[in-house]
Formats: C-alpha cells, structure tokens, sequence
C-alpha cells in the first residue's frame, strides 16, 4: 500500500543541502509518494507566512534550515499549533560543532555558497572537463586531476561532470579496439588514470536503449553479445597492464562510481 507524504523543505538559501538529506532518507522508505513543496530563499516574515498558509492546506512534514532566530520560532511555533513535526536536520552538527570548537555557530544563510577560491576552482574544473570528454584534446590530459579511460556507454561522461562539480579536472576517452587510444595516455605523471568497466549485459541493454532512443535499429556490432565481451576484454588487458585502478559501474550509481573515485584520489595523495 502506497502511503501519501506532504513534504515541505524551507530554506533560507538556495535549499541544495536539504533536498539532499531529505533525498537520502527517502530513499530508505518503500512505497511513498512524496509531493514535495520546495521553499528556497526564506527570508522575510512575510514570505514564511505564505508558506505556513500552504504549510496548513497540505499538513505534512516539515524540514527547514533557518538560521534566524526569530523566524526559527515562528515555524516551529506554528507547526506545533497545526499539529506537524518540524525537524531542523543540521542541529545536532551544529551543536556538536560549537561543543568540540568552543565557539558558536555563525547565524549566516548560505555561507557554503560564498564566492571563494573554491567556488571559481569548481567552475574551472567544470570548463575544463566539458572541453575534454570523450578524448578531445588528449595533449592537455597532463593538465588533468583525473582520466576515467572505458567503453562507450560505461558512464564516462556523467562521471567526469560529476567530479569537475566536485572540482576535480577529469578527462574521459573510450577504448575502442579498432582505434587505440594516443599513446599520451600511457605517458601520464599528474592524473589519476581509472578503468571503468561494467557487465556485459548490462552495456548491450544500454546501449540498445541510446540505440532506440536516436531511432536507429538495435541489430549491429555495437550490440552484438561476442563483440561486446570481446571489447570489455580489451578495455580490462589495457587496465591491468598499465596498473590502472579498475571500478565496475555494473551495480553503482553515478555518485556511488565518483565517491570510489574520490576515494582512490585521496589515497594518492597520502
């Protein structure tokens, strides 16, 4: 049976931080429809109480992050009256934060979301990967933080965007048997080279369905059982004769292939 949830996220910045936790815990539950009522930019008395109006319409769970006082109140205030749990999920870090520091929080929205050196290192990181996916100006590649090397259709791309949103410089190129990669590739001192590889029936059913998807007829090599374990082989005798670190994305999420990459990053640089 299909349980129906009101989901009410109030921010007062841009609300990425709560979309995700409120994503993560979801994802432990079956069997809901979640109708989310999003509120980003939560700043004024006025605009939170047009919310708790739609908040009394669609009585539900209420998230927030709100960091002034004053409007914290009047949110948790009203909530209590309409009966409804609101549940300010960055409290208890905070509060553990100021214990361990000796120093309280600053009530500032958005802070993670400052200009900073870091800010604009991500933006080039996101330039520089969209201009060398899928092989593209391989005689840059030294330039790289990370080169995901793998099939076609093994996630390279959503990967590499993935990780420049993370602020690493990725360049992608796939393993193609009739056309080897340049022979730059092997040459590389600065990026982290990774293999990505995958099932071989997960990648025909991928590729059957970018196939469909372009109208094209899904009967070609590119889909053909043999010819596709046969690339799979030669993408994984490359990896393992140049040590590359190999990561099967058959079971993986593209976040879950970037937190594997990430990990094997930082161990590098110990």
């Amino acid at each position: 049976m299909t349980t129906r949830l009101h989901l009410h996220l109030l921010s007062d910045s841009t609300g990425e931080t709560l979309e995700n936790i409120a994503k993560a815990a979801l994802a432990q539950f079956d069997d809901v429809e979640t109708v989310r009522h999003f509120w980003p930019m939560v700043r004024t008395e006025m605009h939170l109480d047009r919310i708790l109006a739609e908040i009394a319409q669609n009585p539900g769970l209420v998230v927030y992050t709100l960091v002034n006082p004053a409007m914290r109140r009047t949110l948790e205030t009203r909530c209590a009256g309409l009966g409804l749990p609101a549940v300010a999920p960055l409290d208890p870090v905070n509060d553990a934060l100021s214990a361990m520091l000796g120093q309280q929080a600053k009530a500032r929205p958005g802070r993670q979301h400052v200009l900073d050196a870091a800010y604009f290192a991500r933006v080039d990181a996101i330039q520089w990967t969209i201009a060398h996916d899928d092989g593209i100006a391989h005689e840059e590649w030294e330039e790289a933080d990370i080169v995901l090397a793998g099939v076609s259709r093994s996630s390279k791309t959503p990967t590499s965007i993935y990780l420049a949103n993370r602020g690493f410089k990725t360049a992608n190129i796939p393993i193609v048997v009739e056309s080897p990669p340049p022979a730059s590739l092997y040459r590389l001192r600065n990026p982290l080279v990774v293999g990505l590889t995958t099932s071989a029936d997960r990648l025909i059913q991928v590729r059957r369905n970018r196939l469909l998807s372009l109208n094209q007829q899904p009967d070609t090599a590119y889909v053909e059982e043999e010819a596709v374990v046969r690339e799979l082989a030669f993408a994984r005798r490359m990896f393992a004769d140049n040590g590359w670190p190999v990561i099967d994305v058959t079971r993986r999420s593209i976040e879950e292939t970037a937190a594997a990459i990430v990990s094997l990053a930082n161990q590098r640089e110990v």
